[in-house]
């Protein structure tokens, strides 16, 4: 049985997980149903081909033999006793799929299996169906995901790619009498990590946040989706320059503005740091396996009343992040990972997982989709909300997709610190029509 260990950014990943900071990402796809059993046919498929799919049967393993390689690391290694059906899972019919995905995302993947899960909910109309799949960040950042959510559902006319060995990480085998050295070591280098990542944080971006953004995990989740028109996306972008992530991002922070005065928090004063992650694969690639990841850090001009010059300003912040590239600035901050040893990321993980609260006070992430139509036992896909996971301190994570000619965001929530995410929500839908009014179009 062949494995690998993980690469410095996965293992932070597997450490920072908490029973109330679970850290697997999510998709929430919703299919049209062409017969009122689909939802349980569409199971059973899942289980079927899961099985065929050598990504699906890695397991993560903690190493901890002192001698070894890979001492306080963890290796990515295929479960000699893997069963599709510990990951599937056929659930009773629902009428409101969001809830129960919130509800299932709050639940943490079990560690000793493959990190992956799929949870089949058939809509109580008879006429669509849900999946939700869960994959742990550890295991696929966003393109991987969905390369595996994609490698089970219907084959799509698409040439075939023959994935490149990944090369297995290598290190020094230690010296177990030194093994108090390398544990005082190891927290050093976490320390160092840490200090630098929040003093760039805080040395290039005005800390201006609200406390709405922040709070105590309690372990819930709420989840919510938007779906937007990409057409009316692109009338915005035409007519003030930028891109499409430009817009989707001013959005958010026009949103946010909405949200902060309707609940009585205020958006005066208020630009909150929002981390912009950056795929580093190559194009037209989902190999190797884990994460491959960098990240823009920009202010969100939330305290800004002007629809334009809030769009404006991320353009303005999204062009100088990409001049500098994904391997410079405070967003880049995650490469640090790389220069942490493993013992580190094992003993510094809970420090790590409370750095993100320094680090930046909401996700903006974007995850591709393909450009053609999906379909799991000829069902087709009719939406697709990602799901970010959320960092501990924090209490909302706004992920986007675009798909068939619309915008989708999936919007995670600790449910006790946000109980009107649906407001937030509706929010989103609003600012894109104040964007369209003040753009005059």
């Amino acid at each position: 049985m062949t494995s690998d260990l993980l690469a410095p950014l996965d293992l932070a990943f597997w450490n920072i997980e908490s029973d109330r900071n679970p850290m697997h990402l999510g998709a929430l796809g919703v299919f049209s149903a062409h017969s009122p059993t689909a939802g349980a046919h569409a199971a059973d498929l899942l289980a079927a081909r899961a099985a065929a799919v050598p990504g699906l049967r890695m397991r993560i393993r903690d190493v901890w033999q002192p001698l070894s390689l890979s001492f306080g690391s963890a290796t990515r290694e295929e479960d000699p006793d893997f069963d599709p059906l510990h990951h599937v899972r056929l659930h009773a019919p629902t009428a409101d799929f969001q809830a129960d995905a919130g509800r299932l995302m709050e639940r943490p993947l079990e560690r000793g299996r493959p990190p992956w899960e799929a949870h089949v909910l058939p809509g109580e109309d008879g006429v669509s169906f849900a999946v939700l799949f869960k994959f742990h960040h550890a295991l696929a950042d966003g393109l991987r995901a969905l390369t595996l959510a994609a490698a089970i559902l219907d084959p799509m006319d698409m040439p075939e790619r023959r994935p490149r060995p990944e090369q297995p990480a290598r290190g020094l085998v230690p010296d177990v009498r030194k093994l108090p050295d390398l544990v005082r070591g190891a927290l050093s280098d976490v320390g160092r990590a840490l200090d630098i990542g929040a003093s760039v944080a805080r040395s290039t971006l005005d800390v201006r946040s609200s406390s709405a953004l922040t709070s105590e995990p309690s372990g819930t989740r709420r989840t919510a989706g938007v779906v937007v028109d990409l057409d009316d996306v692109h009338r915005i972008r035409k007519t003030v320059g930028g891109t499409v992530n430009d817009v989707l991002i001013a959005v958010v922070a026009g949103a946010l503005r909405s949200w902060l005065d309707e609940r009585g928090d205020g958006s005066e004063g208020v630009s909150p740091r929002a981390l912009i992650p950056v795929s580093k694969r190559r194009p037209r690639s989902a190999q190797p396996q884990g994460n491959r990841l960098s990240g823009y850090l920009i202010r969100l001009p939330v305290d800004d009343p002007d629809p334009l010059a809030r769009l404006d300003s991320v353009r303005a912040a999204m062009d100088r992040n990409k001049d500098a590239g994904p391997n410079r600035g405070a967003g880049a901050v995650a490469l640090l990972a790389d220069h942490v040893p493993a013992l580190g990321h094992r003993l510094g993980g809970p420090l790590a997982a409370q750095a993100a609260r320094l680090w930046f006070d909401i996700l903006v992430t974007s995850v591709p989709l393909p450009g053609i139509g999906l379909k799991l036992g000829g069902n087709p896909v009719t939406a697709v909300f990602p799901f970010a996971p959320l960092a501990r301190g924090q209490s909302l994570a706004v992920a986007v997709s675009t798909y068939r000619g619309q915008v989708h965001y999936g919007l995670v929530a600790d449910a006790e610190a946000v109980p009107d995410l649906h407001v937030f929500a509706r929010a989103l839908t609003e600012e894109v029509e104040t964007l369209i009014t003040a753009c005059g179009s």
